[in-house]
Parts: C-alpha cells; structure tokens; sequence
C-alpha cells in the first residue's frame, strides 16, 4: 500500500495496530504535530521528543560516540535516534531527524548548512529507511513540509 499523506499512514497504523514514535531535532516536532492533526493519532503515537541539543538526544539514548564520530548533523546520528526513540517508547515504527534549515549552530559547527537527514525505524525488520535533504531558498515552515514530504516516501518504502 502506498500512502500519499500523513492521514493514510496515521489510519494504515491505526487499522494494524502498530505504533510510532518521533525524535526531532530541526523539524522542532513538525511530524508529530502532523501525525496528531489526524482523529486517532493518540492510539499510535506512543511518544514524541524534540531535541534540539546534542544533550538530550544522548539523555533520550543517542550514543554520543556517533555523535563525535559522525557529527550531530549525519545520517547516522538520525538512524541512532529513529531507533533509540522505537526503544524508549516501546514504538513499532521510529522517526529521527537532525539537520540545519539556514541556522549556523554556534555550539556544533560541524555539517552544512540547510542539509536535514531523516530516518524511519521498522523495529519488526530491523530495517533504516534513510535520505538526506538539501534544502535551499525556503522558509522554516516550508523546509519542515518538504521534510514531512520525505518522511511520508520513506515510510512507503517499508514492506517494499
């Protein structure tokens, strides 16, 4: 099944009973509010945390090795944090997201700027569903749809 929204994945997860969870760095907690925008949200959105410092992403279980061997800004930064966070909440599904949308970050001078890495967990596979973003010439609140966007064509490659 394809999902061409956050609806159809909200009701998917709904109807098989399966759960989500979502850490957030950049996106400052978008996708879950856009996951509780829909009627039933609160039977599958087990948790939700937006950690936007390298601190709490380690106090939520981020290895901080990762982070000083990749940087915060790296897609296995992100991969650590979608799973980290399935495991915390006890979730079936996982999302992390860490990047820079046009914000120098004086404390991890590290990555580009406007590059966002986004990853969904499938706990039962043990499977990553990754990509990287550049996105360039937008406002935040645009950046964030376009990275809402991703979330939604990487969560339809899970079963594929």
């Amino acid at each position: 099944m394809k999902y061409n929204n956050v609806e159809a994945i909200v009701k998917n997860l709904i109807v098989r009973n399966k759960t989500i969870a979502t850490m957030e760095s950049c996106t400052g907690g978008f996708i879950a509010s856009a996951i509780t925008n829909i009627e039933g949200a609160s039977n599958i959105l087990k948790f939700s945390a937006v950690t936007y410092s390298n601190e709490y992403k380690i106090k939520m279980g981020v290895d901080p090795e990762i982070i000083d061997k990749y940087s915060v800004y790296s897609e296995e930064t992100a991969k650590d944090m979608s799973k980290k966070i399935s495991e915390f909440a006890h979730s079936d599904y996982g999302v992390g997201v860490t990047g820079k949308l046009g914000v120098p970050d004086e404390q991890n001078l590290q990555g580009k700027d406007n590059q966002v890495f986004v990853s969904v967990y499938d706990k039962d596979n043990n499977l990553y569903f990754t990509d990287t973003l550049y996105i360039m010439g937008r406002d935040r609140k645009e950046s964030k749809q376009v990275v809402l966007d991703k979330f939604v064509e990487l969560f339809n490659r899970i079963g594929e």
